[in-house]
This record gives structure tokens, C-alpha cells and sequence, in this order.
């Protein structure tokens, strides 16, 4: 794990050696290990690296660079493959000098071009510099586990894992960083900032499964080179599903085990986590380090249930009761996200990944299980509607869409000041954001549409954000086996039957298939989100707190009419109304615009 950095400049107009240290700087917490940067002045081109040593902790210090001094590779992630690939590699005569997978990296590309990509498993986001082509390439994982920013002036590209480090550039555009309004809508829909748009208006995601490349005379060339909705459903017997999926997982969770550092696993004793520490315990010869957090009531704990799994597998468990009230962490969760976010279990993932980092470096988690097979509520609660199947498809793509935004069209644009609505006017947070996704996956049944659409806008534009930048905060790895492509193109294969079962049923096959793992308790008890009692606080303790966060924000006041969200506050701290989620969102929006200002509040 590490950040990394760089730019690209078209007229060859070389930034400063203090411009890069500047952007290493920033990501000092996701690489406190060591620090490179490859710097061409001359072409205008750098790519730097701050590393977390996970691999190779001696051989491992990036740039990598060819013989010839003409290919330049750095990455934030991991290839967990680079053991069978370094083999292949030399039974081709390829000497490697390190252990590092990082060189695995660049001598695929020195003998295979960009393609070579395709044989990665893992999670990636990678830099090319190419003397040979003058070329720069920018490479994301499949699915978008590793983050990957870009701004481009007109006149120099700049790259890097956190936004943070690119706005510490001394960019000839500034207005690069204005807040994107458009991105502001989309946020209400879906309450968080969809790839690719991100809060500034001229800083975007590299795409996940996707990479660019950056040359002098053919401009910016962008190729999708995995794409989930590729995969075909097929019919399975339950026994050769379960023996494929109990298989692949296993696999994933092995490949995930390989460092040279303590590694344990975050467990909350739900469906997901528990598997995967079942598995982690298969391939270790010593107790798994696993960790939780529980909180005093008893409606947010889920502690025993995480002992009751330590316990199962003989793991090392390390569980504290955390403090219920964590509003007091909002705006540093924020800063390192570096965009708004209204998801309130930001705050006990950053908690347990500080318990995490006082023993291990790299945690393995659950993330993706419930996207991949149907584990949230909303999936269940939509598709018990009657019609759910037999609506039209364009009837379909929208309800459900609407079923699960934050804010409707109608509740946006009563929000909005007049000159924000007129200038969103006709921007249709569905049909730019949404749609394409739904498109693509028209040939898939209709809880795989649904599925496929979180897996692309929920997984990397939230879900995946926490435990990267949460870890990342404190320096720790998070590493997630359900993601492993083998998985992923398993779950797409397999009907939207086998995950919602009859009556609802969530997760229906997976959970059978686990339960001779993990015990029936574990595999069939009611799912409890990771979150707090955020509305409850609204409505009391916080409620002084949320008003003047509200009202003092400068971005709320410019964006938002202040009679509109006076109503939500009194209707919801009545209980007329309940709009926890519409107000954590705006709050979120509240602090993340005051830490911009420099100014952040605390409740």
C-alpha cells in the first residue's frame, strides 16, 4: 500500500523538485516508509511513491526502473499473483533482482506492453513513464479498490491517490479546485459523489478497469480493459456453486495472506467477515489477529457477536468499547477523504483501524460481499414489489433508482437557490449518472442490473473510500477477497435467485454455503449495519450542534435556501419527520466546506 504521485507536462514545462516534495508530503500517512520520485525535467514528466512496506520490505523501494534507464514504474497496492508471475517470468529468462511485485510490474510491461495488465490480480493503481514511446500511463484496478485522481489544465496532467496531493501543485488553473455544482446535485441523489466527477470541477477519477495514456502527438487515449458486465449468466446446481464459490473464495483469502508484516482481520461477526477469518484460519499456523470495536448500546454492538467467531476459529481478539458519540472526528475523517460524504460509519472505521494499527499493518476485510450478493435490505424491500419483475424497462431502471436516491429531483430542486436551480436545470442526476451503468447490464436479470449498478457507483465511489482512507489514515493496508476477480465474475455468472432467496432472503446461497464454516448463529442472524445513532443525536444532544453547523456554513448558504433546511431540522427534531440521512448529508457537505475554509467546526 502507498500513494503515489506525479504529472505530465505537453510543452515539457517541468515542475519544481519542491512541487513534487510538496505532493509527497501530502501522503506521508499512506506511505510513512520510505519516499522515490523519478523526475525527467527535461521531458516534463515525474512519477513519485510514498510506500507502506508490506512486500519485500528491504528490495521493495519504488520508482522501479528498466536497465536501460528508459521505463519508470510506480504503484499504490498490491499484484498478490506476483509470486506465480515472477516464476513465469523466469522460466522466460527474465532475471528479477527483488521480491518486490512492484518489479514483476515493470518487467510485464518491458515485455508486454500495457496489455500485460490483464494478467494483475489484485488491487492497483498504477504509473508508467515510457521514455521510449514519451509516453505516460495511468492504470486502476478492476473495480476501483485503489484510488486514482487526475487534473488536467490544458497544459500539465497531474495524478496522484489523494486529491490533497494534486491541489498542492502550483497549477497555472486554479479554478480546477471550484466546487463542482454538478457534482453537489449528484451527491444528493446518492450520497456520495459518483465516479467520475469528484466535489472539484476539474479533478476526475481514473476510471476503475481502465487506463489512459498521455503522449505528445495522439493526446489522451482511455481504454476500458475489464468490464464486469462482460460476464453471462449461467445455471448452476447449488452443490457446484457452492463447491466453485467456497473454492474461489478460499483462494482469494490465501493469495491475500501473503507479506512480510503482521496482518490480522476487521470482524464485526456478520456473514462476510466471519468467512473470510473462517478461511484466513485454514492457511495460518498461528491464532488470526482480529479486531473489533463495540459500543455501550446494545442496538449498535455487535462485539458478541465477533467473540462468538474469535472464539469459533481461535483467533487473537482484540475488542474495545469505543465512545458512541463520534461527531468529534467528522471533520478529520473529511480531511482525508478530501470530499463530502454522508455515510456515518466513516467514524467507527477509522476507530477500528486505529485498534488495528497498534498491532498489524495489513487487515483483510468483508467488503463487497453485500453488493456482489445481495445483502442490504433496500434489495429485498424493492424486489418484494409485485411489478418489481414485470415493469418496463426504462419503468424499472428509474423506480428503482428512485427507490434508492437520498433526495428526489422535486426535494433538490425545492432545496436549491434560484441560481443553482437554473443552472442545474435539466441535469438529470439518473440519466448521466445512472443509466449508462443500467445500459450495460440490460442482459443481466433484474437483481443483477441492481447489483451491477452499486458495484459500480456504490462499491468505488463510497464503500470501497472507507476502508481505503480509513486504513490509509493510520497507515494500514485493508485487503478485500471478495473482490478478487475470480469472485466477482463468479457472482455475475451466477442468477439473482441464488443471491435473494424466497421471501426476501438475502445473500440465499452464499449463506448456505458458509454456514458449514461458520456456524448456522453466524450465517443466519439479522445483518447490523456498522453505523451510529446519528439521527437520535440530531434530535437531541446534537441538535445545537447540527443547526449551527447548518447555518454557518458558507457553501450551504450560496447552495441551499435556508427556510428549506430549517423545516427538516424542526420537522425531524419533533419526529414529525425523519430526515437523518438528507441532514447528514448536508452536514457532511457543512463540515467538509468549513475544513476547506480552514475553518472546521467541532460539535
Amino acid at each position: 500500500m502507498c500513494g503515489i504521485f506525479g504529472y505530465w507536462s505537453r510543452t515539457r514545462q517541468p515542475l519544481t523538485d519542491d512541487a513534487l516534495s510538496a505532493m509527497a508530503r501530502t501522503l506521508v500517512h499512506r506511505g510513512p516508509d520510505d519516499e522515490g520520485i523519478w523526475h525527467r525535467p527535461q521531458r516534463g514528466v515525474a512519477i513519485g511513491n510514498r510506500r507502506l512496506s508490506i512486500i519485500d520490505l528491504g528490495g521493495g523501494h519504488q520508482p522501479f526502473v528498466s536497465d536501460d534507464g528508459q521505463v519508470a514504474v510506480v504503484q499504490n497496492g498490491e499484484i498478490f499473483n506476483h509470486i506465480e508471475l515472477a516464476a513465469e517470468l523466469r522460466l522466460q529468462g527474465v532475471q528479477l533482482r527483488t521480491a518486490s511485485d512492484t518489479e514483476v510490474i515493470l518487467r510485464l510491461y518491458e515485455r508486454e506492453g500495457i496489455g500485460f495488465v490483464r494478467k494483475l490480480n489484485g488491487m492497483f493503481a498504477i504509473a508508467i513513464d515510457d521514455a521510449r514511446e514519451d509516453a505516460m500511463y495511468l492504470v486502476r484496478d478492476r473495480i476501483g479498490v485503489k484510488p486514482l485522481y487526475i487534473a488536467d489544465d490544458g497544459d500539465t496532467v497531474a495524478f496522484a491517490s489523494e486529491i490533497k496531493a494534486i491541489k498542492a501543485l502550483p497549477l497555472s488553473n486554479r479554478s480546477q479546485f471550484a466546487i463542482d455544482i454538478e457534482a453537489i446535485h449528484h451527491y444528493l441523489s446518492f450520497n456520495y459523489i459518483p465516479a467520475p466527477w469528484t466535489i472539484h470541477a476539474g479533478v476526475r477519477h481514473v476510471m476503475p478497469g481502465t487506463w489512459m495514456k498521455f503522449t505528445r502527438h495522439a493526446g489522451v487515449q482511455t481504454q476500458r480493459w475489464w468490464n464486469l458486465a462482460d460476464q453471462r449468466e449461467q445455471d448452476f446446481t447449488y452443490e457446484a456453486w457452492a463447491e466453485e464459490f467456497m473454492a474461489t473464495l478460499d483462494d482469494a483469502t490465501r493469495i491475500r495472506l501473503r507479506a512480510d508484516v503482521p496482518f490480522g482481520a476487521f470482524l464485526s461477526g456478520g456473514v462476510d467477515s466471519s468467512t473470510i477469518v473462517g478461511l484466513m484460519a485454514r492457511h495460518v499456523d498461528r491464532p488470526v489477529k482480529t479486531f473489533c470495536i463495540g459500543f455501550a448500546d446494545p442496538r449498535y454492538d455487535e462485539s458478541a457477536f465477533a467473540l462468538q467467531a474469535a472464539q469459533r476459529f481461535g483467533c487473537e481478539h482484540t475488542s474495545e468499547v469505543a465512545e458512541l458519540n463520534m461527531l468529534a472526528r467528522w471533520p478529520q475523517v473529511l480531511h482525508h477523504l478530501d470530499q463530502p460524504h454522508g455515510d456515518a460509519s466513516f467514524m467507527p472505521t477509522l476507530r477500528v483501524s486505529e485498534l488495528a494499527a497498534k498491532h498489524v499493518k495489513v487487515v483483510l476485510t468483508g467488503d463487497g460481499g453485500d453488493e456482489l450478493f445481495a445483502g442490504y435490505d433496500k434489495y429485498a424491500a424493492f424486489f418484494a414489489r409485485p411489478d418489481a419483475q414485470s415493469l418496463p424497462t426504462a419503468s424499472f431502471q428509474r423506480q428503482y433508482f428512485d427507490a434508492i436516491s437520498l433526495f428526489s429531483p422535486e426535494a433538490k430542486r425545492a432545496l436549491y437557490q434560484p441560481a443553482v436551480r437554473a443552472r442545474l436545470e435539466g441535469i438529470d442526476s439518473f440519466s448521466v449518472a445512472a443509466k449508462p451503468w443500467f445500459d450495460q447490464a440490460q442482459h443481466f436479470d433484474r437483481i443483477n442490473q441492481a447489483l451491477y449498478l452499486d458495484m459500480q457507483l456504490l462499491l468505488s465511489g463510497n464503500n470501497l473510500v472507507k476502508p481505503d482512507r480509513m486504513g490509509m489514515a493510520v497507515s494500514i493496508e485493508a485487503r478485500t477477497p471478495f473482490l478478487d476477480w475470480r469472485m466477482m465474475e463468479l457472482a455475475f455468472r451466477s442468477r439473482g435467485s441464488t443471491k435473494l432467496g424466497p421471501g426476501g432472503d438475502k445473500k440465499h446461497w452464499f449463506k448456505r454455503a458458509a454456514a458449514p464454516l461458520i456456524g448456522e448463529d453466524l450465517a443466519y442472524r439479522k445483518k447490523q449495519m456498522f453505523t451510529v445513532p446519528i439521527g437520535e443525536w440530531f434530535k437531541g444532544e446534537s441538535h445545537g450542534w447540527l443547526r449551527d453547523t447548518l447555518r454557518g456554513s458558507e457553501l450551504l448558504a450560496q447552495t441551499f435556501e435556508r427556510p428549506v433546511m430549517d423545516a427538516m431540522l424542526t420537522q425531524h427534531r419533533e419526529g414529525s419527520a425523519n430526515f437523518t440521512r438528507e441532514l447528514r448529508a448536508l452536514a457532511a457537505l457543512a463540515v467538509w466546506g468549513s475544513h476547506r475554509e480552514g475553518a472546521a467546526a467541532s460539535p
